[in-house]
């Protein structure tokens, strides 16, 4: 049985933030051997990412906030809010605006090693 806490996490070096922008505590890596990644990220109020997993599948939940999604292929803009789930099964190019501080909760598949940091297309590389 795994069972971590963010402080766990912080002395464990599965901590990473980018300040006045985004946190990101990575539950779950590779070496823990289950397979996909966990992480709870929280983004800050007013910005912007455009991402683009090329080499993962990310499930998203929103535990708290609100925002939108918008699918860069058609445009389609998605409200986020506590309760809505969104996954990038087509390695979908999107752009997420956090209207107030978002809580969410990720999943990766293929699992993260947990040192990637986005590319300048907004994607993980396959480490």
């Amino acid at each position: 049985m795994i069972v971590r806490s963010i402080e766990d996490l912080k002395a464990q070096g599965r901590y990473a933030e980018k300040p006045g922008a985004w946190t990101s505590s990575r539950y779950l890596l590779r070496d823990d051997n289950v397979g996909f990644t966990l992480t709870q990220t929280t983004v800050a109020a007013g910005t912007k990412q455009l991402m683009e997993y090329k080499n993962h599948i990310e499930a998203n939940l929103i535990i708290e906030g609100e925002g939108t999604v918008t699918d860069m292929a058609d445009g389609t803009t998605f409200d986020l809010a506590p309760g809505v789930m969104y996954t990038l099964d087509q390695h979908d190019r999107h752009e997420l605006l956090a209207h107030t501080d978002l809580r969410i909760v990720c999943v990766f598949s293929p699992a993260l090693v947990g040192t990637e940091t986005h590319d300048a297309d907004g994607s993980y590389p396959v480490l």
